[in-house]
């Protein structure tokens, strides 16, 4: 048989196998304890003591501990209490935290910007040990947005691939992108551009992207549809936030999904959608913890509470990559 129709048989048949899984259901999220209300696009990360930390948006961006991802979680305060020295707009409301270890250093990345808007930019601090007033702001990374630029400077994700840092990024307009920073990552690379990695020429909803590597492919999981507001707005359904996901054996691009339909032409195979009482999952991340295997966080409505953003849910469940796709 040709290698092209070996590809097609093998990614129809992968396509199936995740279909079946979504018509069968899905897991519900894992335990939670503590403080597990007000988690809009969380972050988290392990440290070496064994200390889990989870980052989210507001509250000059809200920093939450526990011993184990299903908690207790408490509220220690804010990462920077200050705000942002970035001179925009919404510069005491942050956005999408996203935050890595780099050598002996965590990094924090920040979006700051206001909802509706393409004037945004995002900016990073730094820590030893990440505990609340330890975060120190370093301003803007250089990636910034304005009218008339193909994407939205919102949403960052790093990642370092040999030593090559790359942060991908982006909000509706042209979706997602990505762009090559500096080492250490505190600023783009000096002549580098953005380039687009995901794209619904359709609906221009895509966003929150995380890449992650698992084996030989490097996993893009981004969030599409209307994320929040539900509790006076919500979509047709179907519409509400969902997490997809493409993967490529290069974290710059050549993502395709599992039918082999291309991540910037409208791909994306579903990930985790709407289920039972759990409503517009997104905002997600991947860890792969110590303790639980690759895992999937992310937040949630729980209908049996409500539908308001600030009661939004921190969700989590490990990930099955044994057919080579996520699933959870």
């Amino acid at each position: 048989m040709p290698l092209e129709m070996t590809m097609m048989l093998y990614n129809t048949i992968w396509a199936l196998v995740l279909f079946l899984s979504t018509v069968s259901g899905y897991a519900n999220p894992g335990a939670c304890s503590g403080t597990c209300v007000n988690t809009h696009d969380p972050s988290v990360i392990r440290r070496s003591d064994g200390i889990y930390f989870r980052f989210s948006t507001g509250g000059k961006i809200a920093v939450h501990t526990a011993p184990d991802i299903t908690g207790p979680w408490t509220y220690k305060g804010a990462a920077l209490p200050s705000g942002s020295s970035i001179d925009l707009e919404g510069n005491q409301d942050l956005w999408a935290p996203d935050v890595a270890l780099i050598g002996n250093t965590y990094y924090l990345y920040y979006a700051v910007s206001k909802f509706g808007v393409q004037d945004s930019a995002i900016g990073v601090a730094t820590s030893s040990t990440m505990d609340v007033g330890t975060w120190k702001d370093l301003g803007s990374t250089g990636i910034r947005s304005s009218s008339g630029k193909p994407y939205n400077a919102i949403d960052p994700n790093l990642i370092n691939v040999n030593g090559d840092y790359l942060i991908t990024f982006g909000s509706f307009w042209k979706d997602i992108h990505q762009v090559t920073m500096k080492n250490p990552p505190k600023a783009v690379a000096s002549g580098a551009s953005a380039s687009q990695v995901a794209f619904d020429p359709v609906k221009t909803d895509e966003e929150g992207a995380f890449v992650f590597k698992h084996g030989n492919y490097y996993y893009l999981f981004f969030s599409k549809g209307k994320c929040c507001g539900y509790d006076t707005s919500r979509p047709a359904a179907g519409e509400e936030y969902k997490i997809l996901v493409c993967r490529s054996i290069s974290a710059t691009g050549g993502f395709m999904d599992a039918s082999g339909k291309a991540c910037t032409n409208s791909g994306g195979t579903v990930v985790l959608e709407s289920h039972g009482d759990v409503y517009g999952p997104g905002g997600q991340g991947v860890y792969d913890d110590p303790v639980h295997g690759p895992i999937l966080y992310y937040h949630y409505v729980d209908t049996k509470i409500g539908f308001a953003d600030g009661q939004k849910q921190f969700g989590w469940n490990t990930i099955d990559f044994s057919s080579g796709w996520p699933i959870v």
